[in-house]
């Protein structure tokens, strides 16, 4: 059973940063596709962010793009999620996701119902 520990979420200022982890609990990163999403109280779970594991493409949300950077490190077995110039509108609970029979593709990344591997999530919480 794959186990994925996210860390780095707190309270920032508006206009401020934060870098999340997720730890994976897998031999290697590299045959699974990837993705960062996010929930606010009474709103759906919403993909921000995937890498694809077939070729290492990254997507991003409308909603972060510009201000949030997804990487990941295999030695590590890590996956970041760089945010910056931070918004009220960020404030969400943040999950890491991964599924090794899907890849990651444009079109779908976003979909939560792909990702068999979820972390417990953290809190980000964004002040005006």
């Amino acid at each position: 059973q794959v186990q994925l520990v996210e860390s780095g979420g707190g309270l920032v200022q508006f206009g401020g940063s934060l870098r999340l982890s997720c730890v994976a609990s897998v031999r290697t990163l590299d045959y699974y596709g990837i993705a960062w999403f996010r929930q606010a109280p009474g709103k759906e779970r919403e993909g921000i962010s995937g890498i694809s594991s077939t070729d290492g493409s990254k997507f991003y949300a409308n909603s972060v793009k510009g201000r949030f950077t997804i990487s990941k490190d295999s030695a590590k077995k890590t996956v970041y999620l760089q945010m910056t110039n931070l918004k009220p509108d960020d404030t969400a609970v943040y999950y890491c996701a991964m599924d090794r029979r899907y890849a990651g593709y444009n079109n779908t990344w976003f979909r939560p119902g792909l990702y068999d591997y979820w972390g417990q999530g953290t809190q980000v919480t964004v002040s005006s």
